[in-house]
Parts: C-alpha cells; sequence; structure tokens
C-alpha cells in the first residue's frame, strides 16, 4: 500500500541484503494495475456516457457530478494504508500528506469538477467517436504545459504529435456537423465541439500541475507512497464532486432524477444501473491516471489515452452504431500517427538515457589494482 516512486528509492548498503528486487517488482506491480484501471476508464466511461444522452439521459451537470461521485471508494485505500501504518507505528499520524499540499489539490479539484462539466456537456451534442478523436487532442496540450510547467524537455517527435494531432482535429472540424446525432442542430454541434476542445485543453493543464504537486510532496527528503497519491485524488474528487453539487442544485437535477429515470428508454433500473457504472468507470480513468503520473510520467498516461483511441472507436460503432465517416478515419490515422511519432522519440531518448547511464555507473567504478 505504501509502494514508493523508484525513482524515490536508494540502494540498500552494500552489508545489508538488497530490496530492490522486490521493490522494483511492487513498482511495476502498480504501473500494471492503474494502467489497466486507465485503459478500462478511457474506454468504458465515454462509451456509457454516450449510453445515458442516447437512451433519454438530458442531465450534464447529473453527467459530470456523476464522473466523481465514486470517490468514497478511495476512502478504503486510504484507511487501509492507515491500518497498516498504524500497526507498525502506533504513533503513525492518519494522514501522509502535509495539510499545505492538501490544500494545494483543493485548486485542482475546483479544474477537475469544471473539465468534467465541459467533457459531459460537449459529450451530450457528440459521437463518441468524434469526442474521442478531440480529447486525443490533450496529449499536445499536455506536451506544451508540461514543458512551461515542469520542464519536460521538448523534441522533435513531440512537436510532430502536436502537429499531427492538431491537424486531425482541424479535419474534423472541416467536416463538421455531417455525423451529429438524432435531434442534436448544428449550433448545439459545433458548441460540443468547442467545450470538448476545451476540455482536453484544461485536462493537458491538469496533468503537469498534478505531477508539479507530487514533486512538492516529495520535498525535503519525503517519500513520494502510492498512499500519498491516493490522499491528494481523494481531496481533487471530494472538491470535483462538490462543485458539481452545487451545480445540480441550482440546475435542480437532483429532483429531476427520479422523473427521467421513468422515461428512460431502457427502463428505471438500467438507468440506474448506467448510473453506478459510469461512476466506477470514471473513477478508474481518474485513480488509474494519476498513479501512472506517481509510477513513470505525465506524458504517459496522455499516450494511454490517445492510443484507446481506435478501441472507443470501434466499440461506438458496434455497441451504439454510431457512423464512422472518412473524415473521421483521416483524423484517426492522424492521431495515431502522431502518437507513433511521440513514443518512437521517447523510446529512442529513454535507450540514449540508459546508455548514458550505464557508462556513467561504468566509470564511478573503482579500477582494479
Amino acid at each position: 500500500m505504501d509502494v514508493e516512486a523508484l525513482k524515490d528509492t536508494l540502494p540498500a548498503p552494500a552489508t545489508e541484503p538488497s530490496p530492490a528486487p522486490r521493490k522494483k517488482g511492487m513498482h511495476w506491480l502498480v504501473v500494471v494495475i492503474n494502467c489497466g484501471m486507465l485503459t478500462v476508464g478511457t474506454t468504458g466511461g465515454p462509451l456509457i456516457t454516450r449510453l445515458y444522452y442516447s437512451k433519454g439521459g438530458h442531465r450534464q451537470w447529473l453527467s459530470s457530478w456523476i464522473e466523481t461521485a465514486a470517490w468514497p471508494l478511495l476512502l478504503v485505500i486510504v484507511v487501509a494504508s492507515y491500518i497498516t501504518r498504524r500497526a507498525r507505528d502506533p504513533s503513525a499520524p492518519l494522514l501522509l500528506t502535509r495539510p499545505r499540499i492538501l490544500l494545494a489539490a483543493v485548486p485542482l479539484g475546483l479544474a477537475m469538477g469544471a473539465d468534467n462539466f465541459l467533457y459531459a456537456f460537449g459529450l451530450s451534442y457528440l459521437p463518441v467517436s468524434t469526442s474521442a478523436i478531440l480529447i486525443s487532442t490533450q496529449l499536445a496540450f499536455t506536451v506544451f504545459f508540461a514543458f512551461l510547467i515542469v520542464r519536460q524537455r521538448l523534441t522533435a517527435s513531440s512537436l510532430n504529435a502536436v502537429a499531427l494531432l492538431t491537424i486531425g482535429a482541424v479535419v474534423l472540424g472541416l467536416h463538421a456537423s455531417s455525423d451529429r446525432p438524432a435531434g442534436v442542430s448544428r449550433g448545439q454541434y459545433w458548441l460540443g465541439f468547442v467545450l470538448t476542445l476545451g476540455a482536453a485543453a484544461l485536462y493537458g493543464l491538469m496533468l503537469p500541475l498534478v505531477e508539479l504537486t507530487y514533486k512538492r510532496a516529495a520535498a525535503g527528503g519525503r517519500v513520494l507512497t502510492y498512499a500519498l497519491v491516493i490522499e491528494v485524488q481523494l481531496v481533487m474528487t471530494f472538491v470535483a464532486t462538490a462543485f458539481g453539487t452545487v451545480g445540480m442544485v441550482v440546475n435542480k437535477d437532483f429532483q429531476a432524477i427520479a422523473r427521467e429515470a421513468r422515461a428512460f428508454e431502457l427502463g428505471e433500473a438500467r438507468y440506474y444501473t448506467v448510473l453506478v457504472w459510469s461512476a466506477i468507470l470514471w473513477q478508474f480513468y481518474f485513480l488509474g491516471s494519476v498513479g501512472v503520473i506517481f509510477c513513470v510520467h505525465t506524458l504517459l498516461t496522455g499516450i494511454i489515452i490517445a492510443a484507446f483511441i481506435p478501441v472507443t472507436e470501434v466499440l461506438a460503432v458496434v455497441f451504439l452504431h454510431e457512423k464512422f465517416s472518412s473524415e473521421k478515419a483521416i483524423a484517426l490515422v492522424l492521431s495515431l500517427w502522431g502518437l507513433a511519432s511521440y513514443s518512437y522519440g521517447e523510446y529512442v531518448d529513454a535507450q540514449a538515457n540508459k546508455k548514458k547511464t550505464t557508462s556513467s555507473e561504468s566509470q564511478a567504478l573503482p579500477s582494479p589494482n
């Protein structure tokens, strides 16, 4: 539960057995789990949200609120972490995170709530296949903001990815409204288009800010653990849910839930089933994204989200019977091309850094007498 980020671990003294293999194995287990949650949330969240809209749901504030409404599930992890630490040390604090870091998570939670609303509002007027391609542009925004905020180095491959993702969004824009859902006007379609791009930009800003928060949490030699990351995420999702709650109260969505459930095309029971699964799948998405940032870095989160665009596209065509136009195919190819370009650049950089590290370590070894 208190697994540390691999980059923060130190080698054990030579006189003691090194725990590195075990710690490294635990680290990669956490990586796999979080990548799996992010994958499930990335593909399942948009589909079930669009299902809500296509079968008679009309409440954008409810849809945005439900994205973080499952935040109490994080309490299970926080409590388990505390019980484990308490068993080892009776004086262990309830929370690992300093109050200053928890306060920094509050504006991030407000930004998450706003991003949820932009996305939910946009998806109410767009097909999932179009929304998924537009959301993939968050990788371009992440590259830009990561350069400004956490000094992530810009490379030719990352700039190429930004250019290709931008061109893909432009291609969709030039042929907009050819795939409008039933009952959506041209103006509403364009509003959804702009709001979804806004959601991508805001999320691209949030990811580097979350990474910066983790770096500050680890300042002063403090160990950055997964439990600490969950505590920060708990505050963010609670604040985002509170943000959505205010919107629902003002828009009188709570009073409308029962009425909307009775009119839902799939039936009242399935209406509530859709909402519950929506909450769970979106919690997987957010929990997986911050976990990947903790274990690796911000940009891998963007890569995974972009990489599963084709899966989301196929599932939308199969289960929601959406059209897949030639414009979407071109935009999808450009998005995947940008992803491949960026991934190749990251791989080349990683290999170069690995060789540099190996060379430095070999030079640091004492020469034999």
